[in-house]
């Protein structure tokens, strides 16, 4: 009965310990853009292939509220169109990947997945997406940043 019960609080404690967060492009330092005619000002590519594609570059817009999610992805996608300049359409399906983080009072965020696809296209990416940290807001490979009049 003893070794049950040492099994069961050491299984307990391991599952209290803190996860450390694997996201690399967190910047404490980055501005968020300028919003323009309900877009984000965007005016650089990123640089790594990574971004935006994969769990541990997501495109950090935060620090914001689980309410603002919604109006600060259509400011990004707002801001882009695609390869060709196709207009894109973007749907939320699904959240990834734990982490923790200071900005939500629950101690631990989630990325938020959205997949894109592109008038006149079958073509879709799946891009992640922070909410909860913040960092450099560019246009990720293999879209463009939408000419502004």
């Amino acid at each position: 009965m003893k070794i049950i019960f040492t099994i069961i609080i050491t299984t307990f404690l391991y599952s209290c310990t803190s996860t450390k967060s694997t996201i690399k492009n967190i910047d404490p330092n980055a501005i968020r853009p300028k919003i323009v005619n309900n877009a984000y000002v965007i005016t650089d590519y990123a640089n790594d292939n990574n971004y935006g594609y994969d769990p541990d570059y997501p495109i950090n817009l935060g620090p914001l509220s689980e309410t603002q999610e919604e109006k600060n992805i259509s400011y990004f996608f707002e801001a882009l169109q695609g390869p060709n300049q196709e207009k894109i359409s973007y749907l939320k399906t699904d959240t990834c990947c734990p982490f923790p983080t200071n900005t939500n009072n629950m101690g631990a965020g989630t990325l938020s997945l959205y997949e894109v696809t592109f008038e006149g296209s079958t073509n879709k990416i799946t891009l992640y997406f922070n909410i909860y940290e913040k960092g450099q807001i560019v246009c990720p490979k293999g879209l463009k940043i939408k000419k502004t009049n």
